[in-house]
């Protein structure tokens, strides 16, 4: 049995597996960076090392200060947790080399799921079902381009080294195949060093289905039956559930055995995930369901099937580390009920998915509606160096309506500010009417275009609600003998007939209201420094009584505002200078995106704050633009 467990990742699944280690009596180490240093995953360990700056590729990527810090604090076992090196062979290969145990499988079976063409060969001799296609080694353009003729358009272009969407293409016809060949190697070439490609027949109504599967050293292979998670942004998964809608006892039956067969292949230990694509356009039947890829480690959607199958997989992961079999056997799994997760990050749909991170002011996540695995706590910090997620937010139905629900209800309690969150993208897409029949393909998303991710209308229930919020401190003052706010510039004043009234603002409207047309408004505001917080279909917005200017600027009056927390790392542009509108003014980097801030009008920048290398905060001022003729 594991004595010591080190846990080589940052965030969420760090605090994840701390919580399970600490509940099986295993003591903890910590690994961080400097950007870490008071992250919750570090003060929830035993113990934590430092390992370095805050760029994962020289802390949480360089394998030999992980495995010195394990022999430095007596660790027996390493868990890589997702991301970063959980999937890297030669670093399970030297942890097992350095005597420790790797919470994971061996480095063999990595390596052979490692590459797709390859990966596509075994599965293929496995019985497992492969999606028609060409993974030759003859990577000649002519050799590809006479392939993809022959399986028919459209096709798709992936990058045999690929993963999270880069290095892929899809070809709709010939006469476009060529370059975007050219496209696909390039970019697979800088993300991977490997620009070689394999080809798949396009499935015209993909839904994403992945089964999860488990094998010990004893030779025990099981499956923990299936997710969807089709609903997906760019290749990047948003809702995940289990088990899929649709998806008849036969039709499981057939796809869970294949996904054991293609464990078995690999000879594979501990916890993975065998990945297939449907193709629905008739509903799913198992003969238009192919292999993927494997991912040989715990996914971020492991929780539902933990909630449909009441198994702890990490509590798995490190007993079979252990040297211990499987805990159950495939006739004592069973599915009961439906799961749902939602990731919920730090970014800005209304802008194109913008990261936004700064400091936690406001965290608030109901754990009384729904299981929530966090990696921080109101006052931390969201990072740009790191995966932006704030959370994953799960819930447990009898059905699937049921988990939805719950979902929903979680999703209107989220309050989280001034870091802004995909709070209200994620209500939307769980409200829309194909995902709600369980008929999702991976295009919902970008199918529905900006209709996802406009944020709401902004009525007058919500300042009558802002104004309710805004009275109550003042209402309650003015009943105690010898105060009250008369007299005051707070905008709370009585009307002649007896009637309060108070003034807020909210961007550059502002609009007074009597307490007694504000009373039946429904909804509550969350009061922080600056104003009130009102939501509406879980997007903030936010209310302030007259003279608070935080943040209240807008391209409307030719305030140009840092959209999120970064740094400017090009200035176009110097104050009294003419401007085109949509002349570009300057770019700003966070998360390693850049975002290029451009004028709303012909005019004149009369101010420009901003400086090229400053760091500056969401909805900074940086610069003015004046219209011409004012």
């Amino acid at each position: 049995m594991i004595e010591k467990l080190l846990i080589a990742n940052r965030g969420e699944i760090a605090c994840r597996i701390i919580r399970t280690a600490r509940e099986m009596g295993i003591a903890t180490v910590a690994v961080y960076s400097d950007a870490d240093a008071n992250a919750l995953h570090v003060r929830s360990a035993d113990e934590a090392v430092h390992i370095g700056p805050s760029p994962a590729a020289e802390s949480y990527l360089v394998g030999d200060k992980i495995i010195a810090a394990a022999k430095q604090t007596g660790a027996d076992a390493i868990h890589p947790g997702y991301g970063f090196l959980s999937e890297n062979a030669g670093f399970a290969q030297a942890v097992i080399d350095a005597g420790l145990a790797w919470v994971g499988p061996k480095p063999s079976s990595i390596e052979a799921m490692g590459l797709k063409d390859a990966a596509k060969k075994l599965m293929r001799e496995a019985g497992v079902p492969v999606t028609p296609g060409y993974e030759g080694e003859d990577q000649s353009v002519e050799r590809l381009q006479k392939e993809a003729d022959a399986i028919g358009y459209p096709v798709l272009i992936k990058a045999v080294a690929g993963g999270g969407g880069k290095g892929m293409r899809k070809v709709d016809a010939a006469k476009d195949f060529a370059a975007a060949l050219e496209s696909c190697r390039r970019e697979a070439k800088a993300s991977f060093s490997n620009d070689e490609v394999l080809l798949e027949k396009w499935i015209t109504s993909p839904r994403h289905i992945e089964v999860q599967v488990f094998g010990d050293g004893h030779g025990n292979v099981v499956h923990l039956f299936e997710r969807d998670c089709s609903l997906q942004r760019r290749h990047q998964k948003v809702i995940e559930e289990a088990p899929a809608p649709g998806m008849d006892e036969a039709t499981r039956e057939e796809i869970c055995a294949a996904a054991v067969r293609a464990a078995k292949a690999v000879d594979y230990e501990g916890a993975g995930t065998i990945e297939f694509i449907a193709d629905a356009s008739e509903g799913l039947c198992a003969d238009r369901i192919f292999f993927m890829e494997m991912n040989t480690r715990l996914q971020v959607e492991h929780p539902v099937t933990e909630e449909i199958t009441g198994v702890d997989l990490v509590e798995w992961q490190l007993r079979v580390a252990g040297g211990e079999p499987i805990p159950l056997e495939q006739d004592q799994l069973s599915i009961n009920g439906h799961s749902v997760e939602a990731r919920l990050y730090a970014e800005d749909p209304t802008t194109g998915f913008l990261p936004s991170t700064g400091k936690l002011d406001l965290l608030e996540l109901d754990e009384g509606l729904a299981r929530i695995e966090t990696g921080v706590e109101q006052g931390d910090q969201v990072s740009p160096h790191y995966d932006p997620m704030i959370a994953k937010i799960v819930t447990w139905g009898e059905d699937r309506d049921d988990a939805m629900l719950q979902l929903a209800t979680a999703l209107h309690a989220v309050r989280v500010w001034p870091v802004r969150t995909n709070a209200a993208f994620l209500l939307a897409c769980l409200n829309d009417p194909t995902f709600r029949a369980g008929e999702m393909t991976t295009g919902l998303i970008a199918d529905r275009g900006d209709a996802l991710t406009e944020a709401p209308e902004l009525g007058e229930n919500e300042w009558q609600v802002a104004a309710l919020n805004e009275f109550a401190p003042y209402y309650l003052a003015s009943e105690q003998p010898g105060s009250g706010p008369w007299g005051s510039a707070s905008g709370f004043r009585l009307n002649r007939d007896g009637s309060p009234r108070i003034t807020v603002q909210h961007g550059g409207e502002a609009r007074t209201l009597e307490l007694e047309e504000c009373v039946s408004a429904t909804g509550f505001a969350t009061t922080i420094d600056g104003g009130s917080l009102v939501y509406k279909e879980a997007h903030p917005f936010l209310f302030s009584l007259p003279g608070y200017t935080g943040g209240a600027a807008s391209a409307a009056d030719g305030a140009i505002l840092a959209p999120m927390p970064g740094k400017v790392i090009a200035l176009d542009v110097a104050e009294g200078q003419k401007v085109e509108a949509g002349q570009r003014l300057m770019v700003l980097e966070a998360m390693k995106m850049e975002h290029a801030l451009t004028a709303p009008f012909a005019g004149t920048v009369t101010e420009l704050s901003a400086s090229e290398g400053a760091q500056v905060q969401v909805e900074a001022v940086l610069a003015v633009v004046e219209p011409e003729g004012d």
